[in-house]
């Protein structure tokens, strides 16, 4: 292949591992395993910490870390290849479905949390102020229930979107 095509892919390759790590950092991933795991993703085959190292520019320390990160959340399997001994990792490839998945319970757990904790701060309110003609108490009353009615739509939201 010509150097000048070959620069070109290079350059095209590094735009479309920057540009859908910006999308993957919004799941909340870090700027490195957003990286990471497009790298790992594109690729399209099992990589040792080293090769990523040397794919990213970054330490294998980092990378390390990172890869423990994106297994935690099931985007990326340890791999085993016969003949290799050190450690080899790759993207998985249901994209869509694997983030879905992750993101959506941990959204959950965090609303549903979040919730509960707003439904006790009401009922504190409830018990130990008395209702009567507080106009202080009725508009915080009235704020922390539409905080909490905000939470249970949020909640019903991803339980639509959940592709489990």
């Amino acid at each position: 292949m010509p150097a000048k095509n070959q620069k070109t892919i290079d350059q095209l390759l590094t735009q479309a591992i920057t540009e859908f790590s910006k999308t993957l950092e919004l799941f909340g991933l870090t700027p490195t395993e957003a990286r990471l795991f497009v790298t790992l993703y594109i690729q399209n085959r099992p990589m040792t910490l080293d090769e990523m190292s040397e794919a990213l520019g970054k330490s294998k320390t980092a990378m390390s870390n990172g890869i423990r990160s994106l297994l935690d959340l099931n985007l990326v399997e340890r791999v085993w290849k016969k003949g290799v001994r050190k450690d080899l990792y790759q993207a998985e490839d249901q994209l869509f479905r694997k983030f879905m998945v992750s993101y959506t319970q941990k959204w959950l757990d965090s609303v549903d949390s979040q919730k509960q904790t707003l439904q006790q701060i009401e009922n504190e309110l409830n018990e130990s102020i008395p209702s009567t003609e507080n106009q202080d108490f009725h508009q915080l009353s009235a704020r922390i229930q539409n905080i909490i009615r905000f939470h249970q739509l949020l909640e019903d939201s991803f339980h639509r979107i959940n592709p489990n």
